[in-house]
Formats: structure tokens, C-alpha cells, sequence
């Protein structure tokens, strides 16, 4: 058991017969009325996020989360295979638990959340960066900055991913798995 005092971003809520994290968090104190904590939940379970707001002082209980790393190894027509870097041990994750899929290569090493309690799988998480070779972009046209400073590129894994006109194709870039932008180029070694 928790107190709205306790709330933080990150923390897990068994709260409605489902479980939520905590996005987003607010005390209010108005000059007329009990204080209150306005907040932005997200489900664990389908990713939506709903606005709730919770008298302060009241008691919420918390879920015990884990965060496992595991490294992707395949897809195939049951979902994402991964496997526990420590055990070895195999799992099958349905595709609607991984939401950047797309940006998702072999090998890859993840954060998988579970359910402590259940052993439930809750979503995969990629790193924030990820690095991803360039298969197939446009040549960029010099002077033509005017009408677009980017341009469309296919990575690897086959996402689109918006780059700066100097990309080009089998170059190594650096990616933002939660915006899908481009952040930087990579130096091979």
C-alpha cells in the first residue's frame, strides 16, 4: 500500500482490477477545498493512457513490476521469441506486447516488464537509441534545402525513418525508438 505522497513517475498501480504506471503526476492544493493529485495513467495491460485524479492522502495499492533483460532472437507466426541472457531460457511474446517492433533487430537486448506476482508479461521495452543501418534512401540533391531539410529512409528492420539530407545509403545512424527520429550518425569501427 501507497499514499498519493508516494507517487513518482514510474510506479506501478494495481488500481481498477487492472494495472497502471504513473506517466505524469500534479499536487494541486486549491485556496478552497481538499488538496488532490491530478494524474496520467498508462495501462500495462493495452497502452492507453487515461487522466484520473486522486484525493491526496488516500491509500492505492502498488504492483510489484520486474524489468528482465532479454535479447531478441526471431519472429515468427506465434509472436517475438526472446531469450533470458542469464538462464538461456526461451519465451513467445505476442506482437502486441512489443510496441516498436519495427525498430527491433536480431540480437537486440530489451527490458521485458513482468508482473511479479502473476509472471505475466506486460510490454517489451527497446532501449531509447537504437543503431540501424541505412538499406535504401534517396540521394540528397545539393541547394535543395528549400522545399525539404529531410528526407525518407528504410533501416534494416524495414521502419521509415525521416534523415537529413547527407544520409546515405549503408550508413550506420542512431535512432530515437519513442519519437522514430533521427539523432546522430555512427562511426564504424
Amino acid at each position: 500500500m501507497a499514499t498519493t505522497a508516494d507517487f513518482r513517475n514510474g510506479l506501478c498501480l494495481d488500481w481498477n482490477n487492472d494495472l497502471y504506471t504513473i506517466v505524469e503526476f500534479q499536487h494541486v492544493k486549491p485556496g478552497k477545498g481538499p488538496a488532490f493529485v491530478r494524474t496520467k495513467l498508462r495501462n500495462l495491460r493495452t497502452g492507453r493512457v487515461i487522466d484520473n485524479t486522486f484525493t491526496s492522502g488516500v491509500n492505492v495499492t502498488t504492483a510489484r513490476v520486474e524489468k528482465r533483460q532479454y535479447q531478441f532472437l526471431y519472429k515468427d507466426e506465434t509472436g517475438f521469441n526472446f531469450m533470458e541472457t542469464e538462464t538461456f531460457e526461451q519465451i513467445n511474446v505476442e506482437e502486441k506486447l512489443v510496441p516498436q517492433a519495427d525498430l527491433m533487430k536480431e540480437g537486440q537486448q530489451v527490458d521485458i516488464l513482468v508482473h511479479a506476482e502473476t509472471e505475466t508479461i506486460l510490454s517489451v521495452e527497446l532501449p531509447t537509441y537504437v543503431e540501424l543501418r541505412v538499406t535504401y534512401t534517396e540521394p540528397g540533391v545539393r541547394g535543395d534545402t528549400a522545399n525539404s531539410p529531410s528526407k525518407p529512409a528504410t533501416v534494416e528492420t524495414g521502419a521509415t525513418i525521416k534523415v537529413p539530407l547527407f544520409i546515405e545509403n549503408d550508413e550506420l545512424i542512431r535512432v530515437n525508438t519513442t519519437s522514430y527520429e533521427y539523432d546522430s550518425r555512427v562511426k564504424e569501427k
